[in-house]
């Protein structure tokens, strides 16, 4: 079978389309999985490009879905013909965050999703929402799940509540549409008013260009009379978080979901303490809280938006467009 390797140290160049051995039936409490989509995530940006080292000839890709092919003794929630997507952390099934590392993440210390088929626990995925293709699916692993994590299954969101969003990656536009989806009123942040506008058009109800706007955490404060927003989806880290304080009301919460600008800093510790504010690490979620956000997705009609799909044999120009960072949305590779 086909699989998308990378070799030490990382980079770019060093994909490689390989030949690898079919891995078979599945055993018990297994299904075969043939795959069919995948998207582009930061974190798997950092293993390609050797900037989070991993295993020489490793599958890339956390995200993958595709079709059930055959089941092993013991399986009795999915059947052949069923589209399944896969989970960021297998081993977490339910209940509060127990893993602190990538050991047992797809793509980072295990093989991804960059490949034809994979033989797994069944445990290892969830069913796909319905209406989904499987490059749509395989945007909630780790993307929608971080947006639905932070927004609900940590913090209530609830209609009326006020989110800032930073930047229209793929989690910001997940959470952009999961909080309209809620009742919520969005502001969200970005560097290109093209960018911006798309974002309008989708609900968000204050837009901020963090370029011409170098205080933007004032002004979303201000967007909201004052008060400061109840939620903050934080993806910047380090160079944002002073201006997510700010944004924030007292008493509110900052999900820090990424470091895009660094994985090290100061952090403004008494204007957190003044704010009284929550500031909350996370890594996506635990199947449990997939299989909740997929019946939400049922019932809402959200589809993911997906800026662009490659092949599998093209995943190097995917990542070079997601390092360009003309992007909106999600990045999907299909085979």
């Amino acid at each position: 079978m086909k699989a998308m390797t990378v070799r030490a140290p990382g980079g770019l160049d060093q994909l490689r389309l390989d030949e690898r051995p079919d891995p078979g039936a599945p055993g018990r409490r297994e299904i075969r999985v043939a795959l069919r989509g995948s998207s582009l995530n930061f974190h798997d940006l950092g293993i390609v490009t050797g900037h989070m080292p991993s295993a020489d000839g490793r599958v890339p890709l956390a995200d993958g879905a595709g079709l059930v092919e055959a089941v092993g003794e013991g399986v009795d929630e999915f059947a052949v013909g069923d589209l399944v997507v896969s989970c960021f952390f297998p081993d977490w099934q339910d209940g509060g965050a127990t893993v602190g590392d990538f050991a047992r993440t797809p793509g980072d210390g295990i093989d991804g999703f960059a490949q034809e088929y994979v033989v797994l626990p069944a445990s290892a995925f969830t069913h796909a929402p319905r209406g989904y293709d499987a490059v749509e699916a395989a945007t909630i692993t780790t993307a929608g799940l971080t947006a639905w994590r932070a927004l609900v299954a940590d913090d209530r969101l609830k209609a009326g509540d006020t989110v800032l969003l930073l930047g229209t990656g793929g989690v910001s536009i997940w959470a952009l549409q999961i909080a309209r989806a809620m009742g919520a009123r969005v502001a969200i942040t970005s560097s290109s008013d093209d960018k911006l506008a798309r974002a309008r058009a989708m609900g968000a109800e204050f837009t901020v260009n963090y370029k011409t706007t170098a205080e933007w955490g004032a002004a979303v404060r201000d967007w909201t009379g004052g008060r400061g927003v109840d939620h903050v989806v934080e993806v910047g880290g380090p160079g944002t978080l002073a201006q997510s304080i700010e944004a924030v009301r007292v008493g509110g919460h900052i999900s820090l979901i990424g470091v895009l600008t660094g994985v090290g800093g100061e952090v403004p510790t008494a204007a957190l303490m003044a704010k009284q504010a929550r500031l909350q690490g996370l890594i996506v979620g635990n199947r449990r809280q997939q299989q909740d956000f997929v019946r939400a997705l049922e019932a809402s009609g959200i589809k993911p938006v997906v800026d662009r799909r490659f092949a599998l044999e093209d995943l190097a120009a995917a990542f070079q467009h997601e390092m360009d960072g003309g992007h909106f949305g999600k990045i999907g590779v299909e085979w």
